[in-house]
């Protein structure tokens, strides 16, 4: 056994650490284990990085698809209390494993340490309060575990934390307000857990931030107005809640957003013209809600964007021609909704559409041929409007599509015999129409359509 380095017998003491682990966590069956217990120096061991005097500054045996540079190595079992030893510890990495069993609340003695990533792994057990020990801790990512309890009011110590993950766990009861006090904070991420309760206002203060990440909990109330305060923030996930009201017209402020998500809520009221000063703004995701009103033309001057998702509201009005404007869209979504009148020519300009679905509405008038001009089109939905005149034969030059839903609308004149001349589409429903003549006989061999209920025969 190596003798110790002037430290008063602390470099015996981090190797009896890093074997408890070895025996904790089956080290026979890692992937990579060179020199581990070994009698070369700990720096030696595989993931193990020391100082001048031998002490272990890093613990990093985690997936290199992340930040580490080791492969998967595959822990198995629990991480045992012993690793609060390594008193000189700065970064502790043992994400993408298979580590269980909770986190022990010896890890609170590593006051040294700077990163904690367990990332990615089937831990249990509470998050424990003495973390908030680790006061010079700048990143704390404990995501995609089994971890249940609550977020832990002490966390809001770590003035010096950067990120915060905790997103893909069970983790239950409310934000606490406390962590309103990590103004160093860049990326919060809770998403996916079952939390509870309002969103606190307190993370307004938070005037750093670069990412907030509630989506998909039981988070309820209103948004709080003080988000807009967030002004570096550039990317807001609040999706999958039961968020209460209006969009606050605060969310305007955020000019350096690129991301807004606020969809499967219960938001009502109309959609804020202050939204369309969000100039950065590439992915506006509203859908799912119960807003009301037109479509704002303030949002007209979101050039940038490449998603905009406004589907199962109760927006009224016509689809505006100016999101013909919106060039760089990949996907629009007006599906579900009461919007009224005639199909734009104009979106036959958005050239870059790989998603077009205006389904589940009131449209009327024809499919304008321009749609023909959407070289890149993938998916067009038109389905359960009122929609009338032919199938434009101008869809047949969407060599790219791949769903084609224009059914359940009021279309006459017959199947166009250019659907013949493709095999390209694995989805295609013509039902609920008026249509006339005959199916191309190809079409027979679609995998997803509804051909059968034309009631029409093959053509010779």
């Amino acid at each position: 056994m190596p003798g110790t380095a002037g430290d008063g017998g602390n470099v015996a003491s981090d190797r009896a650490a890093l074997v408890a682990l070895y025996n904790s966590t089956n080290g026979a069956g890692w992937r990579l284990s060179t020199n581990w217990l070994s009698d070369r120096p700990l720096g030696a061991w595989h993931g193990v990085t020391t100082n001048s005097v031998g002490r272990v500054t890093g613990l990093w045996l985690s997936d290199g698809r992340l930040s580490g540079p080791s492969p998967d190595e595959q822990l198995t079992g629990p991480i045992p209390p012993e690793l609060g030893d390594l008193t000189n510890l700065r970064t502790l990495g043992l994400a993408h494993n298979r580590l269980t069993g909770p986190i022990p609340a010896e890890l609170g003695d590593l006051t040294n340490l700077q990163t904690l990533d367990l990332g990615f792994n089937g831990l249990s057990g509470p998050i424990p309060g003495e973390l908030g020990d680790l006061t010079n801790l700048q990143t704390l990512d404990l995501g995609f575990n089994a971890l249940p309890g609550p977020i832990p009011g002490e966390l809001g110590s770590l003035a010096n934390l950067r990120t915060l993950r905790l997103a893909r766990n069970q983790l239950a009861g409310s934000i606490p307000a406390e962590l309103g006090r990590l103004t160093n904070l860049r990326t919060l991420n809770f998403g996916f857990n079952k939390l509870t309760g309002p969103i606190p206002a307190e993370l307004g203060d938070l005037t750093n931030l670069a990412s907030l990440d509630l989506g998909y909990s039981q988070l309820a109330g209103a948004i709080p107005a003080e988000l807009g305060d967030l002004t570096n923030l550039q990317e807001l996930e609040l999706g999958g809640n039961q968020l209460t009201g209006p969009i606050p017209a605060e969310l305007g402020d955020l000019t350096n957003l690129e991301r807004l998500a606020l969809w499967n809520n219960q938001l009502t009221g109309s959609i804020p013209a202050e939204l369309g000063g969000l100039t950065n703004l590439q992915a506006l995701v509203l859908g799912e809600n119960q807003l009301t009103s037109p479509i704002p033309p303030e949002l007209g001057d979101l050039t940038n964007l490449q998603g905009l998702g406004l589907s199962g509201n109760q927006l009224t009005g016509p689809i505006p021609a100016w999101l013909g404007d919106l060039i760089n869209l990949g996907s629009l979504d007006l599906s579900g909704n009461q919007l009224t009148g005639p199909i734009p020519a104009e979106l036959g300009d958005l050239t870059n559409l790989l998603e077009l679905y205006l389904s589940d509405n009131q449209l009327t008038g024809p499919i304008p041929p321009e749609l023909g001009d959407l070289i890149n089109l993938a998916s067009l939905d038109l389905d359960n409007n009122q929609l009338t005149g032919p199938i434009p034969a101008e869809l047949g030059d969407l060599t790219n599509l791949r769903w084609l839903y224009p059914s359940g609308n009021q279309l006459t004149g017959p199947v166009p015999a250019w659907l013949g001349d493709i095999t390209y589409p694995v989805a295609l429903y013509l039902s609920g129409n008026q249509l006339t003549g005959c199916v191309p006989v190809g079409l027979r061999y679609v995998a997803l359509s509804d051909l059968g209920e034309l009631g029409l025969p093959d053509c010779g």
